[in-house]
């Protein structure tokens, strides 16, 4: 007749589908118990891994019914677990993810800034690939995690889009490298897709890509982590939020006033998160023609990155323009700050950079 000890050496067959490591072994399957014809186990499941209930209970179902005098088999619900450490239980990409109880530094890297936005279309992906890169051009030593999974753009405006990382081991042991450009190192989702390839993933899988890309990317010894988040309010913004600690984040808005009620919503979710907000950024305040560099034209408005900042007793950290090269740059893979450095919009940038180099000492 079966025991304890055969039941539990067949269900270590049973695996993570996205590390790989066996469920017994995460904790996830406990309190093996036989009593021919029946044998009993209880499931405790992490939040994250939910989505695997049935087929582990299926597969726990089957192996157990396999074993000698068995034939009725009774599975218990435990409380959710919660899986320890800094590092998820998957591989990069993978769908097998961890949370942390506690927020993590990232080894190497002294602070992290997260770019935000209330809506999309803004360009606060725009706003965080040329912050990086001036916050380079200071003499920092800057990284760029683009949290912006389902919409990735990082590569394409740092002229990387053509490049694959390189990634070594597996399961919980897999590096990713980098990709260097312009002077920041930078990890995108659009570095392992084709191009054309959608990204359609639930709130537990977007929450262990963006902690793979945290704890298992080789950042090195880096100044800085610029995180362009992706807009609004949703799973990415939490996790980023309750796995690393933040020095601050930075929202970026358009003056006219759907883009204010939406950068508000942002605004108070980080604040609520008591994360340290350093400003606001006004990005397209007015256009500059391309024949007329002297002239302005306020074509969404005036004075909604200031009204925000009042509200929220923060500072307007710097109004850039719309110009042509700005587009173009980022089309081009040359961001305005690199391409053009003499442009208003550039330095805008640049003083966007020397105001967030202040309030990151302020957070030290």
């Amino acid at each position: 007749m079966a025991t304890a000890e055969q039941a539990t050496t067949a269900l270590t067959e049973i695996l993570d589908a996205g590390s790989g490591r066996s469920a017994l072994d995460l904790g996830w399957i406990e309190n093996v118990r036989v009593a021919p014809p029946r044998a009993v186990i209880r499931l405790s499941l992490p939040s994250f891994a939910q989505g695997q209930r049935e087929r582990i209970a299926q597969e726990s179902r089957e192996r157990l019914l396999e074993l000698d005098g068995i034939d009725d088999v009774q599975i218990e619900l435990g409380s959710p677990t919660q899986q320890q450490g800094g590092q998820s239980s998957g591989g990069i990409g993978q769908a097998g993810h961890g949370q942390v109880a506690e927020r993590q530094s990232i080894p190497g890297v002294k602070q992290v800034i997260a770019v935000s936005s209330g809506k999309g279309g803004v360009g606060k992906s725009t706003v965080a690939v040329n912050l990086a890169c001036a916050l380079a051009q200071q003499g920092l030593r800057v990284g760029l995690l683009d949290a912006d999974i389902y919409g990735p753009n990082a590569p394409t405006m740092l002229g990387v889009a053509d490049r694959t990382p390189e990634v070594q081991g597996s399961g919980s042991e897999q590096r990713m490298s980098p990709i260097e450009s312009c002077g920041v190192a930078m990890v995108s989702m659009g570095l392992l897709i084709d191009e054309d390839q959608p990204v359609i993933w639930r709130g537990p899988m977007l929450n262990g890509i963006i902690r793979q890309f945290l704890y298992q990317v080789t950042w090195g010894e880096r100044d800085v982590l610029v995180v362009d988040l992706p807009p609004g309010t949703g799973d990415a913004q939490l996790s980023l939020a309750q796995a690393v600690p933040m020095a601050g984040v930075v929202t970026v808005t358009t003056p006219q006033q759907v883009a204010l009620q939406d950068a508000r919503r942002g605004l108070a979710m980080f604040c609520q998160m008591s994360i340290p907000v350093f400003g606001v950024v006004e990005n397209m305040s007015a256009f500059i023609p391309p024949d007329q560099p002297d002239k302005r034209y306020a074509l969404f408005g005036e004075g909604g990155g200031q009204t925000l900042a009042d509200e929220f007793d923060t500072t307007l950290l710097a109004q850039i323009p719309m110009e042509m090269p700005v587009l173009a740059g980022g089309d081009q893979g040359r961001p305005i700050v690199i391409s053009q450095p003499e442009s208003a919009s550039a330095a805008s940038f640049q003083q966007l950079a020397t105001r967030v180099q202040e309030r990151m000492g302020a957070a030290v």
